[in-house]
């Protein structure tokens, strides 16, 4: 089994989609609009064949847990980039453009050389080899 998609509401739509397209490399489908409920959604799709639906419609609340804090639920998604060298220049070039570094590249417990950065939203994503 594989994991197809992953969505996310957002309240910018199009911010959203130029972020992962810029730093991640996806590619986006055409916008989904469903007029009789301020719907709007795009699919982007990572090289490896997984997605991740961004999706829009104005009567979505506001999220109220804290990027900078642990929660319950659904907490971060990983995007595996190749190598520790690649994981170290994403990381530069996210801090250098302003996005939040929560987790500095490193070698965790487990073995796995990762950083976390928030995206324009506060979804935590790492980035991994």
């Amino acid at each position: 089994m594989n994991i197809e998609h992953i969505a996310i509401w957002t309240s910018d739509i199009e911010r959203l989609k130029l972020f992962y397209i810029e730093y991640f490399g996806c590619t986006s489908g055409s916008k989904y609009i469903n007029s009789s409920k301020s719907f709007e959604s795009y699919f982007l799709m990572f090289d490896s064949g997984c997605r991740l639906e961004l999706i829009q419609m104005p009567s979505i609340p506001l999220n109220l847990n804290n990027s900078f804090s642990q929660y319950l639920g659904l907490i971060h998604f990983a995007v595996s980039v190749g190598s520790k060298e690649k994981v170290d220049e994403l990381t530069t070039k996210l801090r250098s453009d302003g996005y939040e570094i929560v987790g500095e590249p490193r070698v965790t417990g487990d073995g796995y050389y990762e950083s976390c950065i928030l995206d324009p939203d506060g979804n935590r994503i790492e980035i991994t080899i």
